[in-house]
Protein backbone atom coordinates (compact mmCIF):
# COMPACT_ATOMS: atom_id res chain seq x y z
CA UNK A 1 0.00 0.00 0.00
CA UNK A 2 1.12 3.73 -0.76
CA UNK A 3 1.77 6.30 1.61
CA UNK A 4 -2.16 7.09 0.69
CA UNK A 5 -3.46 3.95 1.44
CA UNK A 6 -1.76 4.07 4.73
CA UNK A 7 -3.35 7.39 5.83
CA UNK A 8 -5.85 6.52 4.81
CA UNK A 9 -5.72 3.07 6.86
CA UNK A 10 -4.85 5.34 9.85
CA UNK A 11 -7.32 7.81 9.75
CA UNK A 12 -9.82 5.39 8.80
CA UNK A 13 -9.00 2.64 10.31
CA UNK A 14 -6.57 2.77 13.09
CA UNK A 15 -7.50 5.94 15.02
CA UNK A 16 -11.15 5.25 15.25
CA UNK A 17 -10.20 1.49 16.28
CA UNK A 18 -7.96 2.56 18.89
CA UNK A 19 -10.00 5.22 20.14
CA UNK A 20 -12.82 2.53 20.79
CA UNK A 21 -11.42 -0.90 21.72
CA UNK A 22 -7.78 0.90 23.11
CA UNK A 23 -9.83 3.28 25.28
CA UNK A 24 -11.60 2.41 28.51
CA UNK A 25 -15.20 4.46 28.41
CA UNK A 26 -15.48 4.45 32.34
CA UNK A 27 -12.16 5.96 32.91
CA UNK A 28 -11.27 7.66 29.53
CA UNK A 29 -7.87 5.72 29.56
CA UNK A 30 -5.95 3.94 26.95
CA UNK A 31 -5.54 0.75 27.35
CA UNK A 32 -2.04 -1.18 27.63
CA UNK A 33 -2.59 -3.56 24.69
CA UNK A 34 -5.01 -5.34 23.00
CA UNK A 35 -5.25 -8.92 22.78
CA UNK A 36 -4.50 -10.50 19.45
CA UNK A 37 -8.58 -10.97 18.78
CA UNK A 38 -8.79 -7.02 19.21
CA UNK A 39 -10.10 -7.13 22.32
CA UNK A 40 -8.67 -5.23 25.33
CA UNK A 41 -6.06 -6.91 27.77
CA UNK A 42 -8.21 -5.39 30.83
CA UNK A 43 -5.30 -6.89 33.12
CA UNK A 44 -2.31 -5.70 31.88
CA UNK A 45 -0.43 -2.78 33.86
CA UNK A 46 -1.08 0.84 32.66
CA UNK A 47 2.57 2.73 31.66
CA UNK A 48 2.26 6.51 32.12
CA UNK A 49 4.18 6.72 29.12
CA UNK A 50 1.36 4.94 27.20
CA UNK A 51 -0.86 7.17 28.32
CA UNK A 52 0.99 10.03 27.02
CA UNK A 53 1.71 8.43 23.58
CA UNK A 54 -1.71 8.20 22.79
CA UNK A 55 -2.74 11.74 24.15
CA UNK A 56 -0.02 12.95 21.77
CA UNK A 57 -1.46 10.74 19.02
CA UNK A 58 -4.87 11.91 19.53
CA UNK A 59 -4.22 15.58 20.19
CA UNK A 60 -2.07 15.68 16.81
CA UNK A 61 -4.57 13.57 14.71
CA UNK A 62 -7.40 16.22 15.65
CA UNK A 63 -4.98 19.01 14.88
CA UNK A 64 -4.63 17.31 11.23
CA UNK A 65 -8.39 16.81 10.48
CA UNK A 66 -7.67 13.08 10.71
CA UNK A 67 -9.78 12.51 13.50
CA UNK A 68 -11.37 15.32 14.82
CA UNK A 69 -12.91 14.13 18.41
CA UNK A 70 -9.11 13.61 19.03
CA UNK A 71 -9.02 16.64 21.20
CA UNK A 72 -11.95 15.75 22.96
CA UNK A 73 -10.53 11.83 23.86
CA UNK A 74 -7.20 13.19 24.59
CA UNK A 75 -8.30 16.20 26.98
CA UNK A 76 -10.10 13.33 28.84
CA UNK A 77 -7.37 10.81 29.05
CA UNK A 78 -5.15 13.69 30.50
CA UNK A 79 -7.65 14.66 33.01
CA UNK A 80 -7.75 11.05 34.29
CA UNK A 81 -4.18 10.60 34.27
CA UNK A 82 -3.19 13.41 36.10
CA UNK A 83 -5.82 12.25 38.81
CA UNK A 84 -4.50 9.10 39.04
CA UNK A 85 -1.03 9.57 38.16
CA UNK A 86 -0.06 12.61 39.41
CA UNK A 87 1.92 12.61 42.57
CA UNK A 88 -0.82 9.93 44.46
CA UNK A 89 2.37 10.52 47.16
CA UNK A 90 2.44 14.20 47.20
CA UNK A 91 6.18 14.00 46.06
CA UNK A 92 5.81 15.66 42.56
CA UNK A 93 5.97 14.25 39.05
CA UNK A 94 3.89 11.65 38.02
CA UNK A 95 4.73 7.78 38.99
CA UNK A 96 5.63 4.99 36.41
CA UNK A 97 2.51 2.39 36.55
CA UNK A 98 -0.69 1.63 37.97
CA UNK A 99 -2.95 -1.03 37.78
CA UNK A 100 -6.28 -1.26 36.32
CA UNK A 101 -7.88 -0.30 39.54
CA UNK A 102 -6.09 3.03 39.71
CA UNK A 103 -3.45 2.15 42.04
CA UNK A 104 -0.24 2.55 42.10
CA UNK A 105 2.06 0.09 40.71
CA UNK A 106 5.50 1.63 40.37
CA UNK A 107 6.19 4.92 42.29
CA UNK A 108 9.12 5.53 40.27
CA UNK A 109 9.51 8.81 38.53
CA UNK A 110 11.14 8.33 35.12
CA UNK A 111 12.91 10.61 33.21
CA UNK A 112 11.59 9.13 29.10
CA UNK A 113 7.88 8.55 30.71
CA UNK A 114 8.32 12.70 31.64
CA UNK A 115 9.56 13.28 28.19
CA UNK A 116 6.59 11.89 26.47
CA UNK A 117 4.18 13.49 29.50
CA UNK A 118 5.58 16.86 27.56
CA UNK A 119 5.33 15.57 24.43
CA UNK A 120 1.75 14.81 24.76
CA UNK A 121 0.94 18.05 26.79
CA UNK A 122 2.34 20.31 24.39
CA UNK A 123 0.27 18.58 21.76
CA UNK A 124 -2.68 18.71 23.21
CA UNK A 125 -2.57 22.63 24.43
CA UNK A 126 -2.20 23.10 20.77
CA UNK A 127 -5.12 21.53 20.07
CA UNK A 128 -7.19 22.74 23.02
CA UNK A 129 -5.38 25.75 24.37
CA UNK A 130 -7.12 24.40 27.46
CA UNK A 131 -5.32 26.44 31.05
CA UNK A 132 -5.12 23.52 32.91
CA UNK A 133 -3.01 21.60 29.82
CA UNK A 134 -0.67 24.35 30.36
CA UNK A 135 -0.48 23.92 34.02
CA UNK A 136 0.11 19.74 33.53
CA UNK A 137 2.95 20.99 31.21
CA UNK A 138 4.32 23.60 33.30
CA UNK A 139 4.43 20.88 36.37
CA UNK A 140 5.99 18.25 34.89
CA UNK A 141 8.99 21.03 33.28
CA UNK A 142 9.09 22.33 36.61
CA UNK A 143 9.69 18.89 38.39
CA UNK A 144 12.13 17.74 35.85
CA UNK A 145 14.48 20.65 36.17
CA UNK A 146 14.13 20.46 40.09
CA UNK A 147 14.13 16.59 40.93
CA UNK A 148 15.48 15.04 37.74
CA UNK A 149 18.37 17.22 36.56
CA UNK A 150 22.31 16.83 36.43
CA UNK A 151 24.69 19.68 36.73
CA UNK A 152 25.16 19.12 32.61
CA UNK A 153 21.46 19.57 31.97
CA UNK A 154 20.90 16.19 31.01
CA UNK A 155 18.20 14.22 32.51
CA UNK A 156 18.82 11.59 35.33
CA UNK A 157 17.17 8.33 34.65
CA UNK A 158 14.82 8.95 37.66
CA UNK A 159 13.56 9.47 40.59
CA UNK A 160 16.06 7.46 42.86
CA UNK A 161 18.48 8.32 39.81
CA UNK A 162 19.98 4.65 38.89
CA UNK A 163 22.60 3.83 36.22
CA UNK A 164 23.44 3.11 33.40
CA UNK A 165 22.51 6.36 32.19
CA UNK A 166 20.46 5.83 28.53
CA UNK A 167 20.70 7.90 25.48
CA UNK A 168 17.14 6.95 25.20
CA UNK A 169 15.54 9.62 27.56
CA UNK A 170 17.93 12.19 26.47
CA UNK A 171 16.46 12.08 23.03
CA UNK A 172 13.01 11.88 23.38
CA UNK A 173 13.65 14.94 25.90
CA UNK A 174 14.66 16.36 23.02
CA UNK A 175 12.16 15.51 20.76
CA UNK A 176 9.54 17.16 23.62
CA UNK A 177 11.54 20.28 23.23
CA UNK A 178 11.04 20.56 19.43
CA UNK A 179 7.24 19.89 20.31
CA UNK A 180 7.24 23.38 22.43
CA UNK A 181 9.76 25.14 19.55
CA UNK A 182 6.47 24.31 17.56
CA UNK A 183 3.89 25.58 20.01
CA UNK A 184 6.16 28.43 20.80
CA UNK A 185 6.71 27.85 24.69
CA UNK A 186 8.94 29.94 26.23
CA UNK A 187 12.50 28.83 26.78
CA UNK A 188 12.03 25.68 24.42
CA UNK A 189 14.71 27.00 22.24
CA UNK A 190 17.21 27.22 24.28
CA UNK A 191 16.17 23.84 26.45
CA UNK A 192 16.27 21.82 22.72
CA UNK A 193 20.38 23.66 22.52
CA UNK A 194 21.60 22.15 24.84
CA UNK A 195 20.14 18.49 24.53
CA UNK A 196 21.77 18.82 21.17
CA UNK A 197 24.82 19.89 22.59
CA UNK A 198 24.53 17.25 24.46
CA UNK A 199 24.20 14.02 21.76
CA UNK A 200 27.08 16.10 19.89
CA UNK A 201 29.48 15.88 22.50
CA UNK A 202 29.06 12.95 24.60
CA UNK A 203 26.45 10.61 23.21
CA UNK A 204 27.51 10.63 19.73
CA UNK A 205 31.22 9.09 19.00
CA UNK A 206 32.57 10.04 15.93
CA UNK A 207 35.73 7.84 15.53
CA UNK A 208 32.94 5.34 14.91
CA UNK A 209 30.16 7.50 13.91
CA UNK A 210 27.97 5.91 16.43
CA UNK A 211 25.88 6.58 19.10
CA UNK A 212 25.63 4.66 22.35
CA UNK A 213 22.98 2.99 24.55
CA UNK A 214 24.28 2.91 28.12
CA UNK A 215 26.89 5.34 29.53
CA UNK A 216 28.27 5.42 33.21
CA UNK A 217 27.15 8.78 35.20
CA UNK A 218 29.39 11.19 33.38
CA UNK A 219 28.49 9.66 29.77
CA UNK A 220 31.63 7.81 29.28
CA UNK A 221 30.37 4.58 27.41
CA UNK A 222 29.18 1.96 30.02
CA UNK A 223 32.05 -1.04 30.85
CA UNK A 224 31.71 -4.30 29.64
CA UNK A 225 29.00 -5.53 26.58
CA UNK A 226 26.55 -2.54 27.75
CA UNK A 227 28.80 0.04 26.37
CA UNK A 228 29.15 -1.40 22.98
CA UNK A 229 25.39 -2.03 22.37
CA UNK A 230 23.89 -0.11 19.77
CA UNK A 231 20.67 0.35 18.38
CA UNK A 232 20.34 0.81 14.75
CA UNK A 233 16.43 2.16 15.23
CA UNK A 234 17.50 5.30 17.32
CA UNK A 235 20.45 6.08 14.77
CA UNK A 236 17.28 6.51 12.32
CA UNK A 237 15.50 8.57 14.75
CA UNK A 238 18.16 10.82 15.60
CA UNK A 239 18.41 12.00 11.92
CA UNK A 240 14.82 12.68 12.18
CA UNK A 241 15.29 14.72 15.27
CA UNK A 242 18.18 16.97 14.18
CA UNK A 243 17.02 17.57 10.94
CA UNK A 244 13.51 18.67 12.38
CA UNK A 245 15.46 20.78 14.77
CA UNK A 246 17.09 22.61 11.71
CA UNK A 247 14.37 23.12 10.24
CA UNK A 248 12.56 24.84 13.27
CA UNK A 249 15.72 26.84 14.05
CA UNK A 250 17.01 27.59 10.73
CA UNK A 251 20.21 25.41 12.09
CA UNK A 252 23.26 24.77 9.36
CA UNK A 253 23.01 21.03 8.07
CA UNK A 254 24.66 18.83 10.83
CA UNK A 255 27.35 16.17 9.17
CA UNK A 256 26.49 14.20 11.88
CA UNK A 257 22.87 13.40 10.64
CA UNK A 258 24.24 11.69 7.53
CA UNK A 259 26.64 9.63 8.83
CA UNK A 260 23.85 8.05 11.88
CA UNK A 261 21.65 7.41 8.45
CA UNK A 262 25.16 5.63 7.37
CA UNK A 263 25.46 3.40 10.47
CA UNK A 264 22.05 2.42 10.64
CA UNK A 265 21.85 1.17 7.21
CA UNK A 266 24.50 -1.06 8.08
CA UNK A 267 22.55 -3.22 9.66
CA UNK A 268 19.65 -3.61 6.92
CA UNK A 269 18.79 -6.53 5.97
CA UNK A 270 19.33 -6.55 2.15
CA UNK A 271 16.67 -9.44 1.40
CA UNK A 272 13.74 -7.00 3.62
CA UNK A 273 15.63 -3.97 4.36
CA UNK A 274 14.02 -4.40 8.07
CA UNK A 275 16.72 -3.33 10.47
CA UNK A 276 17.28 -5.26 13.57
CA UNK A 277 16.90 -4.65 16.95
CA UNK A 278 20.54 -4.12 18.59
CA UNK A 279 24.21 -4.36 16.98
CA UNK A 280 27.36 -3.98 18.38
CA UNK A 281 29.97 -1.06 17.41
CA UNK A 282 32.66 -3.42 15.90
CA UNK A 283 29.63 -4.11 13.32
CA UNK A 284 28.33 -7.59 14.45
CA UNK A 285 24.53 -7.91 15.58
CA UNK A 286 23.84 -8.62 18.81
CA UNK A 287 19.93 -9.28 18.48
CA UNK A 288 19.12 -9.80 15.16
CA UNK A 289 15.11 -9.78 15.74
CA UNK A 290 13.67 -6.79 14.12
CA UNK A 291 10.58 -4.74 16.40
CA UNK A 292 8.13 -2.29 14.85
CA UNK A 293 9.12 0.74 15.52
CA UNK A 294 12.70 1.00 13.96
CA UNK A 295 10.94 0.33 10.87
CA UNK A 296 9.04 3.19 10.97
CA UNK A 297 11.99 5.91 12.37
CA UNK A 298 14.07 4.51 9.23
CA UNK A 299 11.07 5.74 7.00
CA UNK A 300 11.26 8.84 9.08
CA UNK A 301 15.38 9.22 8.46
CA UNK A 302 14.35 8.80 4.54
CA UNK A 303 11.81 11.05 4.88
CA UNK A 304 13.60 13.88 6.61
CA UNK A 305 16.36 13.71 3.31
CA UNK A 306 13.57 14.45 1.31
CA UNK A 307 13.09 17.42 2.41
CA UNK A 308 16.40 18.31 2.16
CA UNK A 309 16.18 16.91 -1.27
CA UNK A 310 18.17 13.84 -1.30
CA UNK A 311 18.71 11.79 -4.55
CA UNK A 312 16.72 8.90 -4.52
CA UNK A 313 15.20 9.29 -0.78
CA UNK A 314 11.66 9.61 -1.97
CA UNK A 315 12.31 5.93 -3.26
CA UNK A 316 13.97 4.71 -0.22
CA UNK A 317 10.85 6.45 2.27
CA UNK A 318 8.44 4.32 0.10
CA UNK A 319 10.46 1.56 0.46
CA UNK A 320 10.60 1.98 3.62
CA UNK A 321 7.37 2.47 4.43
CA UNK A 322 5.67 -0.29 1.96
CA UNK A 323 8.28 -2.45 4.16
CA UNK A 324 6.54 -1.75 7.36
CA UNK A 325 3.03 -1.90 5.65
CA UNK A 326 4.25 -5.26 4.08
CA UNK A 327 5.94 -6.92 7.55
CA UNK A 328 3.80 -5.37 10.44
CA UNK A 329 0.98 -3.61 9.71
CA UNK A 330 -3.05 -4.98 9.18
CA UNK A 331 -2.19 -8.17 11.48
CA UNK A 332 -3.29 -10.15 13.48
CA UNK A 333 -6.21 -7.62 13.58
CA UNK A 334 -6.99 -5.04 10.40
CA UNK A 335 -6.29 -2.29 12.76
CA UNK A 336 -3.45 -3.77 14.62
CA UNK A 337 0.11 -4.72 14.08
CA UNK A 338 2.81 -7.22 14.91
CA UNK A 339 5.30 -6.14 17.90
CA UNK A 340 8.61 -7.49 16.45
CA UNK A 341 9.66 -10.13 13.72
CA UNK A 342 12.22 -13.23 14.61
CA UNK A 343 15.51 -13.43 12.48
CA UNK A 344 13.75 -14.62 9.30
CA UNK A 345 11.36 -11.90 9.23
CA UNK A 346 8.43 -14.39 10.23
CA UNK A 347 6.17 -12.72 12.41
CA UNK A 348 6.37 -13.48 16.71
CA UNK A 349 2.82 -14.08 18.24
CA UNK A 350 1.65 -11.93 21.04
CA UNK A 351 -0.41 -8.97 22.19
CA UNK A 352 -0.81 -5.91 20.33
CA UNK A 353 1.13 -2.87 22.36
CA UNK A 354 -0.69 0.52 22.10
CA UNK A 355 3.15 1.89 22.67
CA UNK A 356 3.47 1.28 18.78
CA UNK A 357 0.80 3.37 17.58
CA UNK A 358 2.62 6.88 18.02
CA UNK A 359 5.29 4.99 15.86
CA UNK A 360 3.52 4.09 13.03
CA UNK A 361 1.31 7.19 13.51
CA UNK A 362 4.73 9.91 13.29
CA UNK A 363 5.91 8.12 10.39
CA UNK A 364 2.39 8.43 8.34
CA UNK A 365 1.71 12.25 9.25
CA UNK A 366 5.63 12.92 8.12
CA UNK A 367 5.02 10.75 4.82
CA UNK A 368 1.44 13.18 4.49
CA UNK A 369 3.59 16.05 5.25
CA UNK A 370 6.74 15.57 2.94
CA UNK A 371 5.57 13.26 0.42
Amino acid sequence: MGHGNLIAWMRDLALPYWAEQGRDAGTGLFQERLLPDGTPDHAATRRVRVQARQIYVYAHASVLGWYPDGAGLALRACDGLVEIAHAPDGRGGFIHSFGPDGRVENPLRDAYDHAFLVLAFAWLLRATGEPRVRQALEAVLGFVDAEMTAADGSLLEGVPASLPRRQNPQMHWYEAMLALMEVGFPGAAERAARHRALFETRLYDPVTRSLGEYFTDDWAPAPGLAGAILEPGHHAEWVWLLRRHEALAGLPRSPIAGALLETALRWADPATGLLVDEALRDGGTHRGTRRTWLQTELAKAWLSEVELGGLGAAERAQAALAALDRYYLRQPIEAGWVDQLDQEARALPGPIPASTLYHIFVAVSEAARVL
